[in-house]
């Protein structure tokens, strides 16, 4: 599961260094050096037509300064370069780096969709000391976007629910964003009994991951099954059905993610 490596640290202004590392979007894509990651070093940013003062400081690797940029759309990629999605690195790149490139993911597209006021349409300006664009002309404040997603992986006795989306192949755990006003327990009950037609009871909390896709906070639990029958909603889910211990397991979330970890470490072998 990718999590903030310990030897990251977040910092709010530029700071100097001999070879930076730049993360760079273009919409979901991430530019990199062909056989590479991200962009080392300034020459890199200046070869690709990015002037370094336009990135957005995002922290500290190991020491080394990390910066993101997001890049308007059909910007090119220069000879030796090229542009991938970051789920296109698992498995290839250190988690780590990963990490702090979601990170970077989402601090860029804050900035890219802060230049100006919400409330007035004025310019904005970064907050000194604070991860916040400031409104020189009405004073409001805008502080990058969290959108907290329950997750839930309903149990049976040792069964475990499954569920593939309609969007996609994967089978995972249930998943679903907060309404205003919800706590994460009122989205666990209501999405549950919206997507399969089931109750539920005694939560508990697994784990949490930030998942920059585009700025979600995954909150995983585990439930125990009350009432219902199973019915998909056919319309978020196609399908869904209970897994006994010793089922063939169709194919799951990407081992990068809370929802692999919340059903591996649920599987009665």
């Amino acid at each position: 599961m990718i999590v903030t490596p310990p030897d990251f640290s977040p910092v709010l202004e530029p700071r100097d260094h001999p070879a930076p590392l730049t993360f760079a979007f273009r919409g979901d894509e991430m530019l990199a050096a062909e056989g590479g990651f991200a962009l080392a070093g300034d020459e890199a940013c200046r070869a690709n037509g990015i002037a370094p003062e336009a990135t957005v400081p995002v922290g500290l690797l190991g020491g080394v300064y990390c910066r993101a940029v997001a890049l308007p759309d059909g910007a090119p990629a220069a000879p030796g370069y090229a542009f991938r999605t970051l789920r296109s690195f698992f498995g290839i790149v250190d988690d780590g780096h990963l990490a702090v490139a979601f990170r970077g993911k989402q601090v860029a597209e804050w900035a890219r969709t802060h230049r100006y006021c919400g409330a007035c349409g004025s310019a904005t300006q970064r907050m000194p000391g604070e991860r916040a664009m400031k409104c020189a002309a009405c004073g409001h404040a805008a502080y990058p976007r969290v959108s907290p997603a329950m997750m839930v992986l309903v149990k049976r006795g040792a069964d475990i629910l499954l569920a593939r989306h309609a969007r996609g192949p994967r089978w995972s755990a249930l998943a679903g964003f907060l309404e205003a006003g919800e706590s994460l327990e009122d989205a666990i009950h209501r999405e549950v009994r919206e997507e399969v037609g089931l109750e539920v009871k005694d939560l508990r909390y697994f784990a949490s991951q930030s998942w920059p896709f585009p700025h979600s906070l995954m909150v995983a639990f585990t439930a125990e099954y009350a009432v219902g029958e199973l019915r998909p909603d056919i319309i978020e889910i196609a399908e869904a059905r209970w897994h006994a211990p010793g089922d063939a397991l169709p194919e799951l979330a990407p081992p990068q993610s809370v929802a692999r970890a919340l059903i591996e470490a649920n599987l009665s072998r």
